[in-house]
């Protein structure tokens, strides 16, 4: 099939591509980046350098390739160095998730592509009341401290998607790990500043970067439209996931501070997300798109990440 994908050279797409170009797939590859089109053209796929938020250059794009699949995995992450501020960090990437999807499906009408799959992200999002582990139909939650704006993109992105396009299809992706992820959360556990907040019963659902990829590979010949929760087959509370993470990290156990302090040191958004927050079942997904993870838990994905 003809595969137009965005945000092709990020944590998802580095992995995607390949994947799509292994599948038999014909792959059309945008980056913003001049300088990486060349890493495209050698992974097999036709590279094209645009700006998701340039309307006019994304629907001239994708009339040019005429492609039967749309695959929307553009974030603007990369220098991300702090949570205590979410929307701040975010600014860049809700607009892409509201004025860059909106591009995206403008482009998908005009060029009649009926199948458009978009990223978005499961864990803090859920609602924080109830069981621990929440599926595709429980409810969002209300917005955590400084995550306004952040909540809203992907509430767009979930309401627009399958509501525009014929076959419109949203992976929420548990938090990264893995080549290619940010090592923020490792440098911070080797530096002893990232404590267990509270006691820690936060639920994490946690998504290696080469499965969130194979996800999207799955979901571009499987899967009635709707929403997916892309997750590992454990989600933990931190108190569990991040005492591990030191030890495979080769640093102390992780300090445990009272939910005043972490609030001081790191900021509302994340006492919430280590006390609070609520992780993902992944069944939907599993038996849908006919997905499995290859590492179903954190365990042994860390591990892989870590010393690998």
């Amino acid at each position: 099939m003809r595969v137009f994908v965005t945000g092709a050279t990020g944590v998802v797409g580095r992995h995607l591509v390949p994947g799509l170009i292994a599948a038999g797939h014909e792959v059309t590859a945008t980056t913003r980046t001049p300088g990486k089109a060349t890493t495209l053209r050698a992974a097999g796929a036709v590279p094209v350098v645009l700006d998701g938020l340039d309307r006019d250059a994304v629907i001239e794009a994708v009339l040019a390739t005429a492609p039967e699949v749309i695959i929307h995995q553009m974030t603007a992450l990369a220098d991300m160095g702090s949570l205590r501020n979410l929307d701040k960090e975010f600014t860049v990437t809700n607009e892409l998730r509201t004025k860059g999807t909106d591009n995206l499906l403008a482009a998908a009408k005009a060029a009649g592509t009926r199948r458009v799959i978009v990223q978005s992200y499961t864990g803090w999002p859920n609602e924080r009341l109830g069981g621990p582990v929440k599926t595709e139909d429980d409810p969002l939650g209300p917005p955590p401290p400084t995550g306004t704006r952040t909540l809203a993109g992907i509430k767009h992105v979930e309401a627009a998607v399958p509501q525009a396009a014929p076959e419109g299809i949203v992976l929420r992706y548990g938090s990264f790990y893995g080549p290619g992820a940010s090592m923020l959360m490792v440098d911070l556990v080797r530096k002893r500043q990232l404590p267990v907040i509270a006691g820690g019963a936060g639920i994490w659902s946690f998504c290696e970067t080469r499965d969130a990829a194979s996800a999207a590979v799955a979901a571009v010949e499987r899967g009635a439209p709707g929403i997916y929760n892309v997750a590992d087959n454990e989600p933990a509370p931190v108190s569990e996931w991040l005492p591990y993470l030191a030890s495979v990290a080769g640093a102390k156990p992780p300090l445990h501070v009272p939910a005043w302090l972490g609030r001081l040191l790191a900021g509302g958004f994340v006492v919430t997300a280590m006390t609070e927050q609520r992780g993902s079942s992944n069944a939907k997904a599993k038996k849908e798109l006919g997905w499995e993870p290859q590492f179903g838990s954190w365990r042994e994905g860390f591990r892989d990440w870590v010393r690998g």
